[in-house]
Order: structure tokens, then C-alpha cells, then sequence
């Protein structure tokens, strides 16, 4: 696909994924490593503006001076987090993408299919072993959400309450990845509704599935996701998530069905902050 282009870091795996793909499915980009050859100015805030993102959602705080410069001090404005993403590229977060369609940050890689033609793919593993996903909105209502969920033991009894998002995940050649979900509350979101059939376990999908559901999240500007279980708490703490006493839930949070009762009372509640 012509007129692609990739701001590409070669050391980040999610940046080598998403050049995988694109180079998987023919679009071959034009690769801008950054870190050598950084955007100017005026070019990084036109992709920001395209991206309709704050100058802030942009900037990358692992392995980067973010801290050292006290980038956390709101005070910033975004004409000096733009200076001085170009005076120390590596705070540039990554892999920016650039098609036809729009621009992008591929944080996860798999939303850079948001960008690509709506076509049927072949699978395609990552480095790291799991294969790319790609989320379609559900309805509440979707039978093969509430079967799946109902076979995990997992509440259906609210599935229409709330304003609940649902989204089924497969792989790029269509196999069943399983589903997740969550309820928008707010800055907060509950997440809900999160499986990934038996035969898929074990593989990093339940990961990849999470960081795609996260993302959307994000994506409507919700800062912290809250999820209550009760026998997923190891896997989400991999990931982040800190158990909370009830008592610090905001009150959204302990208002819906899930918290009132649906989830029994040995379920506990874990936090973490919504990034890419």
C-alpha cells in the first residue's frame, strides 16, 4: 500500500512487529528510524494533531530522561513537551504509523490493522509467539459472548447493563480468540467478560487480547481500568494490576452488579492506570 511509512525504533519489539505485518500484508513503508533520523518539529506535531491524541499520550516514559526531566509536572505545556521530544527522540513513544487511512500509535501492534484495508489475512505470530488479533465490537447480546461466558462460570445476568463495550477477538485468518469487555464509568472502566477458549491458553493470547481491550479503553479516555475476580488475580497482576481494599473503589465502581453482588464476596478488586 503506497504512502506507508513507519517511525520505527528496531530495538522495541512492538515496533518490529508492526513492521512485520505491514510488510506481511504488502505494504511495504518507507522506515523512518527515529531515534537517527527524528522528525522535525513541525512534521512530529502535524502526525500528533492527525492522531488526535494529546502531545502528552505521545511521550514515552520507560528507558527514556522522562522521569529525570520531570515530565510527570503538568506544568509542561505542549509546545515544551514537542521541544523536547525533538531535543531527545527516545521520549518519542513508538511505533507511529502513517497510511492512507490515518495515523496512528501501534500500541498494541495489533491496532495497526486499523489502518490497513479490511481484508481477509492469513495468521501471523509475533516475535514473541502469539498470534496478531483482531477485535470486532459486539452486542451485549452476541450468543456466542454469553456461551463462552457461560461456560467460563462468568456473570451474563447484566451483560445489557451499564453501556457495557464487548468485543469478540480472532486471528487475522479468523480462528475464535475469545472475547472481553468492559463498562465505561467515568475516568474508570470496569473490565468484564474476559476469556480465551481452552484450546488457546498457554499461548499469550489472554495477554495480547488485554492490551488490545485496554487500548480501547484508552482510546475513549478512560485513565484506570478496575476488574474483580477470583481466580485470574495471578495473570493480572503479571500485568500490572494491584489488588485494592473495597473501600478505595470509586463509588461507580462499587455501585454495579458486579460489585453488588454478581462477583462473589472472595473476588478481589485490582487497579492498575490505562497506558500504551
Amino acid at each position: 500500500m503506497s504512502g506507508t511509512t513507519i517511525y520505527h525504533n528496531p530495538s522495541c519489539g512492538t515496533s518490529r512487529n508492526v513492521l512485520a505485518l505491514l510488510r506481511r500484508v504488502g505494504a511495504e513503508p518507507e522506515v523512518v528510524e527515529y531515534l537517527t533520523a527524528p522528525p522535525g518539529r513541525a512534521v512530529l506535531a502535524d502526525l500528533i494533531r492527525r492522531m488526535g491524541l494529546p502531545v502528552r499520550h505521545v511521550l514515552r516514559r520507560k528507558g527514556t530522561p522522562y522521569a529525570e526531566l520531570g515530565l510527570d509536572n503538568p506544568g509542561w505545556t505542549d509546545a515544551d513537551l514537542l521541544d523536547l521530544m525533538v531535543a531527545h527522540p527516545i521520549l518519542i513513544n513508538r511505533p507511529i504509523v502513517v497510511t492512507p487511512r490515518g495515523v496512528k500509535l501501534c500500541r498494541p501492534s495489533d491496532v495497526v490493522l486499523d489502518l490497513l484495508p479490511d481484508a481477509p489475512l492469513v495468521d501471523l505470530d509475533k516475535e514473541e509467539g502469539a498470534p496478531f488479533l483482531r477485535d470486532r465490537p459486539i452486542v451485549a447480546s452476541d450468543p456466542g459472548l454469553v456461551a463462552a461466558l457461560t461456560a467460563a462460570d462468568l456473570p451474563v445476568a447484566d451483560l445489557a447493563e451499564g453501556g457495557g463495550r464487548f468485543f469478540a477477538y480472532r486471528t487475522l485468518g479468523g480462528t475464535p480468540m475469545g472475547y472481553g469487555g468492559y463498562v465505561p464509568l467515568g475516568a474508570d472502566v470496569l473490565l468484564r467478560s474476559v476469556t480465551v477458549p481452552p484450546a488457546a491458553r498457554d499461548r499469550g493470547i489472554g495477554l495480547n487480547l488485554l492490551s488490545l481491550l485496554l487500548r480501547r479503553a484508552w482510546e475513549e479516555g478512560h485513565q484506570r481500568a478496575w476488574l474483580l475476580t477470583t481466580s485470574a488475580g495471578g495473570f493480572f497482576e503479571k500485568v500490572g494490576f494491584k489488588a485494592v481494599l473495597r473501600d478505595q473503589a470509586p463509588a461507580a465502581v462499587l455501585a454495579t452488579s458486579q460489585a453488588q453482588g454478581l462477583c462473589p464476596s472472595s473476588a478481589i478488586l485490582l487497579s492498575r492506570t490505562i497506558s500504551v
